[in-house]
């Protein structure tokens, strides 16, 4: 019988993770290309503000979109299997740590060429580990450094205890980012986030920006929410609390960078959540798969090209 009731659940599980949103794999491309928006400040030429609003405010959910997916689709059936379901895990590890040296050496040209490459040993442990060696590369240690974090932390703590940590962490490197203005008043806390930063440049890596987002797509993965008035109307709510926190901030020149705000992680909790709302598409339906497939090479391949 406990055999029995073992598999069921299993079944189960595995038929949750079969079920893909349209609303996920249409959004991957979209996110893909406000990535490039943001590396390239397209609408400079017209409007500083606009450029400002569009592409360091509204695009900046690409990232953390990227970050909820794989905490959805990654992580979720990972932590839900008990930790049992290594061979997943383990295979998206070895896929990615693949993936992120073989772009390197792709990029590695162009790091010579544009006067960037890392300069000894500790330099490139810097780069791999942290800062990419190239600029948009950051990505993927950010994402693989990230996701061990959670799970040790979901291993040593409950959830609670877990996202807890990850909502300090991100604090912590608010601190670095957008709010550096406000933590370089503070003597100890400057010199603090400057030892940080000779082991890094910025804080939105994989210890400081992308566990929270990991969490709340696992956290999405377990729970539905469908009332689209609800889950718009906190969408455009917090969107337009964020592009004020977003202005304030450029106003009074507190920003280091710009890609994390305090608001960030409110309003891709309701902009993931409708995305879940769309179509849903079962996996073995004719198209469905190949499509999904598509939308990751595609999108993922247009992330890694786009700087050459």
């Amino acid at each position: 019988m406990r055999n029995g009731n073992r598999e069921a659940c299993m079944s189960s599980e595995r038929k949750m993770c079969s079920v893909r949103s349209a609303g996920i794999d249409y959004f991957r491309m979209a996110a893909a290309f406000m990535v490039i928006a943001i590396h390239i400040a397209p609408f400079s030429y017209w409007n500083r503000d606009l450029d400002f609003l569009l592409t360091y405010c509204l695009f900046r959910v690409a990232v953390p979109f990227f970050f909820m997916t794989t905490g959805y689709f990654v992580l979720a059936p990972y932590v839900k299997s008990g930790f049992r379901r290594k061979r997943s895990f383990y295979k998206f590890m070895v896929k990615n740590t693949a993936l992120y040296l073989a772009v390197t050496a792709l990029y590695l040209p162009l790091t010579i060429y544009s006067g960037n490459l890392p300069q000894g040993f500790f330099g490139w442990m810097k780069g791999l580990l942290f800062d990419g060696t190239f600029y948009h590369l950051w990505y993927f240690p950010a994402c693989m450094t990230g996701i061990l974090l959670i799970v040790l932390l979901r291993k040593l703590l409950n959830k609670r205890q877990t996202m807890a940590v990850a909502v300090i962490l991100y604090l912590a490197g608010l601190g670095g980012d957008s709010y550096y203005g406000l933590t370089e008043m503070v003597p100890v806390l400057s010199d603090a986030y400057q030892l940080l930063f000779s082991l890094f440049s910025y804080t939105r890596n994989g210890i400081f920006m992308a566990p929270l987002f990991f969490l709340l797509g696992e956290w999405t993965a377990e729970r539905n929410m469908d009332d689209r008035r609800v889950l718009w109307a906190g969408l455009g709510v917090s969107f337009l609390a964020m592009t004020e926190e977003a202005f304030l901030l450029r106003h009074f020149k507190l920003q280091r960078h710009d890609s994390m705000y305090l608001l960030l992680p409110v309003v891709m909790f309701f902009l993931y959540r409708l995305l879940l709302t769309g179509e849903k598409q079962s996996a073995p339906a004719a198209g469905n798969r190949r499509w999904a497939v598509s939308a990751v090479v595609l999108s993922t391949w247009v992330y890694i090209l786009h700087p050459a």
